[in-house]
């Protein structure tokens, strides 16, 4: 991808900071904003997207003619987008809305594009992706493969049977990427939403609380969908998630670093400013190294952030990459947000200030797009695979 260049992918990122910092971080005490999984009201999400759209920063990655931003100019961007849990909803460079506009605007057929893709684009609708299932039913969760929900063709239409779990943002989203397995493998279906046939069951009560609808077990009986609404063929479904995998693994890291980025900040001031023994926090050696590791591992997150970018910029699916850079940005920015909630002591445990949610969501993003031990085995079975290659075995 060859992009727009760095300086003026910059550029944009700093508007998309200076709308953050200005606009979006006075919201975070809104009422409208539910806590244990639920998230933002719509009402505030679009409230937050007209005052974007005035300042020129909504969908700041996807520029006028439909371009996109090439992965290293699109990293700027969202780390900044990430400095408020709200930033992104805002900005509309929010999961998943983010990964399914990329997957559109790369395999989708022009007619998707103008009636699913381009709503999205605007920022006047959401999406969610209907891919994991229930670990009740033996459904797919981190090993797609699992995937029990069921399509079959019926003359001009295909017919959809199953149930889904976590599903981000389904309650009150307009569009939906539904994977379903057809006798030819995974397949993938757009569909307009609400829909009588795709039921939610209950919305979770979640640790995270920054995705507008939270996420929800999905029933889906009997669900038509024209053929026309087909990403694709039957049994490309696999292929096209490898598509949107990658990016989406990478644009998770760039909105949390963000978030870790402002609550060093927060941090830091309190440190600096608060008086214990006889002189600020920070002048205390426990304090003050707490800070400097986390300096150290959000220089490491963002540097690993932009070398597997560099890698998916030369068109590359970069599987082994973005898992490499998952475990490592997300273990990070672990380390970091627990440090800020322990150099805060009380205020870090307490709703005053962000800290205490931006720990909560990186929790949560240490699972989401693939848990850690996930990938370490995905990646203990590249090291098998290479060395028996290697050896001719």
């Amino acid at each position: 991808m060859s992009g727009i260049g760095m300086e003026k992918a910059a550029a944009i990122a700093d508007r998309v900071e200076a709308f953050v910092r200005d606009v979006v971080i006075p919201y975070e005490k809104d009422a409208r904003i539910e806590v244990h999984g639920h998230g933002p009201s719509e009402e505030l999400v679009m409230e937050m997207r007209a005052k974007a759209r005035e300042a020129g920063v909504l969908t700041p990655h996807i520029l006028p003619d439909g371009s996109h931003l090439n992965q290293r100019e699109t990293a700027l961007v969202l780390i900044r987008s990430g400095l408020s849990p709200l930033g992104p909803l805002a900005c509309n460079t929010m999961a998943p809305d983010e990964g399914n506009m990329y997957l559109l605007g790369k395999v989708g057929t022009p007619e998707q594009k103008v009636r699913f893709l381009d709503p999205l684009v605007r920022g006047e609708a959401r999406s969610a992706f209907f891919m994991t299932e229930p670990a009740t039913d033996g459904g797919a969760g981190s090993d797609p493969s699992m995937m029990q929900t069921l399509c079959h063709q019926d003359g001009d239409h295909w017919v959809i049977n199953g149930r889904k779990a976590f599903i981000t943002g389904a309650q009150g989203a307009k569009v939906g990427i539904v994977m379903a397995k057809s006798q030819d493998g995974a397949c993938m279906f757009l569909v307009d939403l609400p829909d009588p046939a795709i039921r939610i069951e209950r919305v979770l009560e979640t640790i995270d609380s920054s995705m507008p609808g939270g996420h929800s077990v999905v029933a889906i009986d009997n669900l038509r969908v024209p053929a026309s609404q087909m990403l694709g063929a039957s049994g490309e479904g696999f292929q096209y998630a490898q598509i949107r995998l990658s990016p989406a693994r990478l644009s998770h890291c760039m909105r949390w670093l963000g978030g870790a980025i402002r609550s060093q900040e927060i941090a830091s001031a309190y440190a600096c400013k608060r008086q214990a023994f006889g002189k600020p926090l920070v002048d205390h050696e426990g304090v003050g190294f707490m800070l400097a590791e986390n300096m150290i591992d959000l220089k490491q997150a963002e540097l690993m952030i932009d070398w597997c970018a560099s890698v998916l910029d030369t068109g590359s699916l970069g599987t082994a990459e973005s898992s490499m850079a998952k475990v490592a940005v997300s273990e990070a920015l672990m380390r970091v947000a627990d440090k800020c909630v322990q150099v805060m002591g009380g205020t870090g445990v307490s709703g005053d200030t962000v800290v205490e949610q931006i720990f909560r969501e990186v929790r949560a993003f240490r699972i989401y797009d693939g848990p850690t031990e996930v990938h370490k085995w995905s990646l203990a079975k590249k090291i098998k695979r290479d060395f028996l290659k290697a050896a001719g075995a």
